[in-house]
């Protein structure tokens, strides 16, 4: 490779490492001429052989940001739909928290640990449900249901009541 690409590669890691999602973005977006973007060029090129962590949290990267189009292909090359959790989130976890239904219901599929704690103890149904309250986004709602379709334990989720939508939707799953 070029040395630009080595450098921006090399940066891109560290940030990966970091967590700097948000700011990672662009990384996943093809090229105006249609390329494949950076992180799959990237993967194609060999760049990730020796950097598995960054690779993991490269794919959590995708998960938080909603790029469906590279969780699926880095999927299909065997990558663990729990990704990377040096954020202290794993790749099920942000893909809650953010509210990425299709990335969400991808994981799901694909047999993503349901019950993973994160750093703050919660697992995903708790992160998307403090998400909800907190930081609600359109799809919430969706996701908590998804998760306790799949089978997520309610029972290990401490949540307060009297928020309406989520309680509706937790009641059609008793404890």
């Amino acid at each position: 490779m070029n040395t630009n690409v080595d450098i921006v590669f090399s940066e891109a890691v560290q940030g990966f490492l970091k967590g700097d999602f948000s700011h990672l973005a662009p990384l996943f977006e093809n090229s105006t001429d249609g390329s494949a973007c950076a992180v799959i060029k990237w993967y194609e090129a060999g760049l990730f052989a020796n950097e598995q962590a960054a690779l993991d949290e490269a794919f959590t990267c995708a998960c938080f940001n909603g790029c469906l189009p590279v969780v699926e292909y880095l999927l299909a090359r065997g990558t663990s739909p729990s990704g990377g959790a040096s954020t202290g989130l794993d790749a099920l976890h942000w893909a809650a928290n953010r509210g990425q239904l299709d990335v969400f219901r991808l994981l799901i599929h694909h047999e993503a640990a349901l019950e993973t704690r994160s750093s703050h103890g919660s697992t995903a149904l708790g992160t998307a449900i403090w998400s909800a309250l907190n930081e609600p986004q359109p799809n919430h709602l969706q996701v908590i249901d998804a998760l306790l379709e799949a089978g997520a334990q309610l029972g290990a989720v401490a949540y307060p009541t009297g928020n309406g939508p989520i309680d509706e939707v937790l009641r059609r799953y008793p404890v």
